[in-house]
């Protein structure tokens, strides 16, 4: 049997254990599975500014499927050295066109209340191919996306926007 001092110390020691392994097992899940890029550029003002920082879940969806409205990180094919974040717009098999501006989604008008800059751009309809997704800028009048280079493969996405870090007037979901 353990005198009181002892029992107390042998429980701090536990207690410092568990510290330590939580602290261990969140320095490789940030390490491994979450990325915290500096944004530059304009097409996701203003949910996402430039110079901000966020937290892009590299896992988030190997549990949940890619869901229209997610801000996705992705390679485009064409610059697989860069990496876009974009929302996603149109999923596989869907008709997506644009006529002065509005998206339609399946000859619907698609409500976007976090668009706060459109352009007035005509685009024919087409269809989304299996795997591949139809991205869009926030900042439609200021971003280079999915009317200009085409869908994106599912193989070239790797994470979801899920969190703004700074600056700490921004700290938050996105």
């Amino acid at each position: 049997m353990l005198s009181p001092p002892s029992a107390a110390i042998a429980r701090l020691r536990r207690g410092f254990v568990v510290a330590l392994e939580i602290a261990l097992l969140s320095v490789l899940v940030v390490a491994f599975f979450l990325r915290m890029p500096e944004v530059s550029g304009l097409s996701m003002e203003p949910r996402i500014g430039s110079g901000e920082y966020v937290l892009i879940d590299t896992i988030a969806y190997r549990f949940s499927p890619i869901r229209r409205g997610d801000i996705v990180a992705f390679r485009p094919v064409a610059r697989p050295q860069e990496s876009y974040l974009k929302r996603i717009i149109a999923l596989p098999g869907e008709r997506v066109g644009i006529v002065r501006g509005v998206v339609l989604i399946d000859g619907k008008p698609l409500p976007e209340t976090y668009v706060r800059y459109r352009d007035g751009r005509t685009l024919a309809e087409r269809t989304v191919p299996p795997d591949s997704y139809y991205v869009l800028g926030d900042n439609r009048a200021n971003s280079d996306d999915s009317r200009d280079w085409g869908f994106v493969p599912r193989s070239s996405i790797f994470g979801k926007a899920s969190f703004a870090l700074w600056p700490l007037g921004r700290f938050g979901r996105i």
